[in-house]
C-alpha cells in the first residue's frame, strides 16, 4: 500500500496540472468571445473571472475586468493559487516529492513544462502574444499526459494520479457550466430557446467541446443538448458522467488491491448512479443550477473522504 504521502503527492500533481490546463482554456474562451463581442468586453471578461472562481480575490486586486487584468492574474498572480503559474508550481513540487513512483519520462515532461511555462509567464503577456501563451500552456500539459500514459505501470500509482485528474475535471466542467449558463441567461423564459451563437459557443470552447459537440447533435448550439453532453454523455472527456465512470474504475481497482471497500467507493457510486439515472429534461426540471451545485458539493466530499480514506498528509 503506498504512503498517505505518496498517494497525496500524486493525486495533487494531477489535480494541478489539470487545473493549469483549464484556466488556459477558461481565458482562451474569454479571449475568443471579446474578440467577437468587442462592444461587451468588460462583461466578457468579469465573467471569465467568475467562471474560474477567483472573483473574490480578484477585486481584491483590480477594480475593473480588462483582458490584461484578468490574463495576469489568472496566469501570472502568484497570490492567486488558482493561477497557472502557482499551479504548475505546485504540481511540480508534488512530482518531486513522488520523484521515485514516476517513469523518467513523466517527472521530465512535467519539469520541462514548469520550466517552458516560467519562461513565458515572467512577464506580462502582450495581448498579440495571447493566443500563442495559451497554446504552450494546453501544450505542455499534453505532453505530461501523453508521457504518463504511455510510459506509467497500471498500478495504485496510477490509479491515485487519474483520481486526481477527474475529480479536478468535473468540478471545473461543473462550475463553467453552472456560471456561464446563469450569466448567459437573461430570464427563466429563455429555457429551451437559442440565444447568441458566440455566447453557447464559449461555454463549448471552455472545455474544448465546441468541434466535438457539432459532431454529436448536427445543430446549433442550444442550452438543452449543451447541458445534456457536458453532464451526461460517456463518450465526452469532460462530461460529469465521462469523469465519474473513470472515478469509479480507478476506485474500484484500488478496493480490490487493498481488499477493501470504504465510504469514498459508495459516494463515487451514488453520484455516477445519479448522472446515468438522469435525463437532461428531469436536470432542467429541478433545476440546472440546484443540480450543478450539489454536484460540486457531493465531488468536493468525495474528494475530502479519498483523502481522510488514504491518509493524505
Amino acid at each position: 500500500m503506498l504512503l498517505g504521502r505518496t498517494a497525496s503527492g500524486l493525486y495533487w500533481m494531477h489535480r494541478y496540472i489539470e487545473r493549469a490546463e483549464n484556466i488556459a482554456r477558461v481565458v482562451d474562451a474569454g479571449l475568443r468571445m471579446a474578440l467577437t463581442r468587442s462592444a461587451d468586453a468588460p462583461a466578457t471578461w468579469s465573467s471569465v473571472v467568475a467562471t474560474s472562481g477567483t472573483e473574490e480575490g480578484f477585486r481584491q486586486k483590480h477594480d475593473t475586468c480588462t483582458a490584461d487584468s484578468v490574463a495576469d492574474y489568472l496566469l501570472r498572480d502568484t497570490d492567486n493559487p488558482s493561477s497557472v503559474l502557482s499551479s504548475i508550481e505546485a504540481a511540480r513540487s508534488n512530482a518531486r516529492m513522488v520523484r521515485t513512483a514516476l517513469t523518467r519520462e513523466t517527472w521530465e515532461s512535467v519539469n520541462e513544462a514548469w520550466m517552458v511555462i516560467k519562461r513565458v509567464l515572467a512577464e506580462p503577456v502582450p495581448a498579440s502574444e495571447l493566443p500563442f501563451v495559451l497554446d504552450r500552456i494546453k501544450r505542455e500539459a499534453a505532453l505530461i499526459r501523453g508521457s504518463f500514459h504511455g510510459t506509467m505501470l497500471r498500478n495504485e500509482i496510477f490509479n491515485f494520479a487519474r483520481i486526481g485528474t477527474f475529480i479536478e475535471r468535473a468540478d471545473n466542467t461543473a462550475r463553467i457550466l453552472d456560471v456561464k449558463y446563469h450569466l448567459l441567461l437573461p430570464s427563466i423564459s429563455y429555457v429551451g430557446t437559442t440565444l447568441d451563437n458566440y455566447q453557447w459557443e464559449s461555454i463549448l470552447r471552455s472545455v474544448d467541446a465546441h468541434r466535438s459537440y457539432r459532431w454529436v447533435y448536427d445543430v446549433q448550439y442550444k442550452p438543452t443538448n449543451i447541458a445534456d453532453y457536458l453532464i451526461l454523455n460517456g463518450r465526452m472527456p469532460r462530461s460529469l458522467n465521462f469523469c465519474y465512470v473513470n472515478i469509479v474504475e480507478n476506485l474500484r481497482f484500488l478496493a480490490q488491491d487493498y481488499g477493501v471497500t470504504h465510504a469514498c467507493q459508495t459516494t463515487a457510486g451514488t453520484t455516477l448512479a445519479t448522472l446515468r439515472d438522469n435525463t437532461v429534461k428531469q436536470i432542467f426540471g429541478h433545476g440546472l443550477h440546484e443540480f450543478l451545485t450539489g454536484f460540486i458539493a457531493q465531488n468536493n466530499r468525495l474528494g475530502f473522504e479519498i483523502a481522510e480514506t488514504y491518509n493524505f498528509d
